[in-house]
């Protein structure tokens, strides 16, 4: 796999957009999801148009995605038995790329069935000087379509991904993290969980649902880390409202079962200390990442 570095914030949007897991029963698009999808297109339009009177080519692009499963609703509504079908065989969602690639739809498996943006070529054929210029150009344009199509202010492009994942911790943080009963349920899970030996800090409802699969997401920086000389091997801390990003190893998928077997573990752990609190916490915080999808037109 070519090493790449991502923002924390772009890998997390793969897993909350429920990618990965075996498809059965295909479920046609919700209403919300199909007016984020026409807004989506008009913001890559907006880009498109905007890079040509910067004199550089770029394709108005939407990526395919894979059609949602039933399966997938149910995990989104927090049932017990989706959850454990999916993370008995993916884990969190985390080392399970580099051994299910199509299942994950991973940039390489996105190539291999059509749905690789057209973007990346024109940018592989610029000089470093013009790639600057082009990076430069949009940002630029990135910061003009935000305002024009989802009427947000933006600083560059990662900003863009920077204030979905500002604006979902504030949404989340705001209705679930002062819920009494999510508190009470999550406090119950993290007791379960110390039981069986995991270390667990913060104890809020988000931090809570999300602390297994952010200790995957510093295994899979450390992996990284460790292969490549460049970097650091403890990352820098982060500045404010910027996301960590993240050093992807370079894994077969033999070297990544091991891994994957912990997190699996890791996980069914996970879902038996929270059996009560997932199916309370889950669709409500998938209600507001819809609301934020919408919003944001990702």
């Amino acid at each position: 796999m070519t090493r790449k570095t991502l923002p924390t914030a772009l890998l997390a949007l793969a897993v909350l957009c429920g990618c990965g897991g075996a498809a059965e029963t295909a479920a046609p698009p919700s209403p919300s999801a199909a007016a984020a999808k026409d807004k989506k297109h008009q913001l890559e339009a907006a880009k498109a148009d905007c890079m040509k009177q910067k004199g550089f080519k770029y394709v108005a692009w939407v990526k395919p995605e894979l059609p949602e499963t039933e399966e997938d609703r149910s995990r989104a509504a927090g049932d017990y038995q989706a959850m454990r079908k999916y993370r008995e065989k993916y884990g969190f969602g985390i080392f399970a790329e580099f051994i299910y690639p199509k299942e994950m739809d991973t940039t390489e498996a996105q190539g291999e069935r059509g749905a690789a943006d057209p973007n990346a070529k024109i940018q592989e054929a610029l000089s470093d000087t013009q790639l600057g210029a082009y990076y430069k150009a949009k940002d630029a344009c990135m910061v003009t379509a935000g305002k024009q199509v989802l009427g947000v202010t933006l600083k560059s492009n990662i900003d863009y991904y920077n204030q979905i994942a500002l604006a979902r911790k504030r949404a989340t943080s705001s209705t679930l993290d002062t819920d009494a009963k999510l508190m009470e349920l999550a406090a119950t899970m993290a007791t379960c969980l110390k039981g069986k030996g995991y270390t667990v800090g913060d104890t809020t409802p988000t931090a809570m649902a999300k602390r297994g699969e952010n200790a995957f997401f510093e295994q899979l920086d450390k992996v990284g880390r460790e292969q490549d000389d460049s970097v650091p091997n403890v990352p820098p801390p982060t500045k404010k409202g910027q996301s960590q990003p993240i050093n992807m190893p370079r894994l077969t998928a033999e070297q990544a079962r091991p891994y994957l077997a912990k997190e699996i573990k890791a996980a069914l752990d996970d879902l038996e200390c929270g059996k009560d609190f997932y199916p309370a916490y889950t669709p409500r915080k998938s209600a507001i990442d819809t609301q934020i999808r919408a919003q944001f037109a990702y």
